[in-house]
């Protein structure tokens, strides 16, 4: 078996020089990412749910060439996430504002994906809008575990009526050999106001953080990857307050969390989100302490990053350079979502012998 060659086709290897050691160090890299794919519904009627208030049902025509181009547009954006480093789409992505299983399956097998093998953890919510959260993962790199689907039960201060949101995804698994854990969320939005819908967020940060806690009450030292649409930016009571997530890696203590968007917010004023002539950075991956350390025998966290290429922009008009959406004015733009996906690379290092081909 010719172990590099196989290695080479799953991840991407990279070189570092250590100037102690004056040697050089060799390292894999995988990606880990999260996209909100913009109501990514079906044609199909679905008399269970309200997805008729979807974009793509609203339309009296060419639904089904709006669907075929929209997956298109997904495949091709998740292709490319963190391919220019780690030579692979993501090993692991979450996304949100999906409509159930049927989209991801035909998502994760147009052409672009269908050679990544990505397998699909989702579980039907009881959003109002029929919109839920998954996990997709190449099955040749990440083994899961265990799943579970986590209901965030928050209730209208005014009518006392239940406020039907999405549950909170929890995967635990194995990436090449790693064991870490996965939450995926899209927190209440923003409608009515930030302050007035500012306790729902709040509330959603309170079940994340509790599943964090129950996550390090039985491994101080694991691997947390949580991520998702927050409808906050890194600098909001939900994330600062209740995740308690830190700017900088030397403030992170064991079982805290570092979040490294929010000086890409505060100090370079990126985003990945506009609306009323302003940027917000409502996507983030908030990673656990662990995850910083310098030992490198297993993945640790190497740089985030946004992947906002040119071709996802607004290249003119009142909406110059943000998101290049999906749908707009009733119709399908030809776009591709209204939020930019976010990523980090974890590397790991290579071992000698893993550098030699065998017979």
């Amino acid at each position: 078996m010719k172990f590099l060659k196989s290695l080479l086709i799953l991840t991407a290897i990279v070189s570092f020089t250590s100037v102690s050691a004056q040697k050089e160090k060799r390292f894999k890299i995988h990606t880990v990412a999260f996209y909100n794919l913009e109501n990514l519904f079906d044609t199909i009627n679905d008399p269970l749910k309200f997805d008729e208030r979807s974009p793509i049902m609203e339309m009296k025509a060419n639904r089904s060439e709006v669907y075929k181009q929209k997956i298109k547009n997904m495949a091709r954006v998740i292709a490319n996430i963190g391919a220019d480093k780690a030579n692979n789409a993501p090993a692991v992505i979450g996304v949100c504002e999906v409509e159930n299983r049927k989209v991801l399956e035909d998502l994760v097998n147009d052409p672009l994906l269908l050679g990544k093998d990505y397998g699909i953890i989702h579980y039907d919510g009881p959003d109002a809008r029929s919109i839920d959260v998954a996990l997709l993962y190449q099955k040749a790199l990440f083994k899961p575990v265990d799943s579970s689907s986590h209901e965030l039960l928050i209730y209208d201060d005014a009518t006392r009526k239940r406020v039907y949101t999405r549950d909170q995804l929890l995967v635990k698994g194995e990436l090449d050999g790693d064991l870490i854990h996965i939450l995926v969320s899209h927190w209440p939005s923003r409608s009515g106001g930030e302050a007035r819908s500012r306790f729902k967020r709040v509330a959603a940060a309170r079940l994340n953080k509790r599943l964090i806690d129950s996550l390090q009450s039985v491994d101080p030292y694991a691997k947390i990857f949580t991520m998702g649409d927050l409808n906050d930016d890194p600098t909001n009571e939900s994330v600062k307050e209740v995740l308690k997530a830190k700017k900088e890696k030397k403030d992170v203590p064991l079982k805290g969390l570092y979040n490294p968007y929010e000086k890409m917010f505060t100090e370079k004023g990126w985003g990945t989100t506009a609306y009323r002539d302003a940027l917000s950075l409502f996507d983030q991956i908030i990673i656990s302490q662990p995850l910083l350390e310098d030992d490198y025998s297993s993945f640790r966290f190497w740089k985030a990053g946004i992947y906002n290429p040119a071709y996802m922009f607004n290249k003119r008009g009142r909406y110059k350079g943000y998101p290049l959406r999906s749908f707009a004015d009733g119709g399908f733009t030809g776009g591709f979502s209204d939020h930019f996906p976010v990523y980090v690379y974890l590397i790991k290092e290579v071992e000698e012998n893993e550098d030699q081909e065998e017979d």
